[in-house]
């Protein structure tokens, strides 16, 4: 496929971008950094720390002096994320970190802290960068952009039967509030709100197989990238 490519993989949450990331990433041998970590590190450690969310100034405080790092499980291939040198890849999907993050990604001030170490590594090529600002915000000049959407209650029904797996006990009801809040504001934020960009290819995976749209994706990176 020539040199290496930027793919921009952006949504609301649960929609299938890191499904597809991670088949991109098999297929092509990629990179998959999923932005929405970062995000939700600075969320969990706020948690964690008793901190107010809502505390912009403490928020951008924490973003600044985030200490993460990134690595292969050597077993599986899945990123692990190491916050201060701990793991805790499980924590920071929690339903309270799920109910949180969006307020967190809201301040403009965690978003401006966080968007260089983005960029950063976005620039590299060979990657696939997932968020919901990546095409419109943090590398408009990526080769390829790709918008997932799906159905609030499908993606709902999807992060319920997630976050079962993991083991958290929540309700269907409670998952499908903190899902149609969480769209509310990563929506009509002020600061990089999200929404496609106007030359990415928008796919509704309702119905959808993983490898459906994954087959559907890999077609449109063929046409784009020839």
């Amino acid at each position: 496929m020539g040199r290496p490519l930027i793919i921009a993989i952006d949504g609301p949450a649960a929609s299938g971008k890191t499904t597809l990331a991670r088949r991109l990433a098999q297929e092509l041998n990629y990179l998959v950094f999923d932005t929405g970590i970062l995000y939700r590190a600075v969320t969990w450690l706020a948690l964690t720390r008793g901190e107010d969310p809502q505390d912009e100034t403490r928020m951008t405080q924490l973003a600044r002096a985030l200490d993460i790092n990134l690595h292969p499980d050597p077993q599986t291939g899945e990123t692990r994320i190491y916050l201060q040198g701990r793991d805790v890849s499980q924590e920071l999907h929690s339903p309270q970190v799920d109910a949180w993050v969006s307020v967190v990604a809201a301040h403009p001030g965690v978003r401006m802290a966080l968007k260089d170490v983005q960029r950063r590594l976005a620039l590299r090529g060979g990657i696939i960068v997932v968020g919901r600002d990546i095409g419109t915000v943090i590398v408009p000049e990526a080769d390829v952009k790709i918008y997932l959407d799906a159905s609030l209650e499908e993606r709902a029904r999807r992060r319920y039967e997630e976050a079962r797996s993991r083991g958290h006990q929540v309700s269907f009801q409670q998952v499908l509030e903190d899902m149609r809040r969480r769209d509310m504001l990563d929506s009509s934020r002020d600061t990089a709100p999200l929404r496609p960009a106007k030359d990415a290819f928008i796919l509704k995976t309702n119905g959808l197989t993983p490898e459906e749209v994954f087959e559907r994706v890999m077609a449109v990176i063929r046409e784009r990238t020839l």
